[in-house]
């Protein structure tokens, strides 16, 4: 696979940046957390351009790596409750009373 801006901005598919990257991954895990690993990473990538804006692309590339990977690495020891990454996992549900605030009289 070419590793160049275009072929880059093309990928769409956790496994796709894996092969990009030519990292070692466990199918299984990424399956299951393929939307949190690219939520994490996504978020790495902002953190890299906004902290790099002189790099070149092939410099920001092996940064791009090490974030995938480090991405990877979150979901190996943590949940995706545990990262409340979506906002999902950040509401309060609604009409419903928590055991701390029943109290007896």
């Amino acid at each position: 696979m070419s590793k160049d801006f275009e072929t880059f901005k093309k990928i769409s598919d956790a496994e796709e940046y894996f092969k990009f990257f030519e990292l070692p991954y466990d199918a299984k895990l990424v399956n299951v957390n393929r939307l949190h690993i690219l939520k994490k990473f996504s978020l790495y990538i902002k953190e890299i351009d906004e902290q790099n804006p002189s790099l070149s692309f092939a410099e920001k590339l092996d940064l791009y790596s090490a974030a995938l990977n480090k991405a990877y690495e979150v979901f190996l020891d943590s949940t995706p409750q545990e990262q409340k990454l979506f906002k999902v996992f950040n509401q309060k549900p609604k009409n419903v009373v928590t055991l701390t605030e029943i109290t007896s009289d």
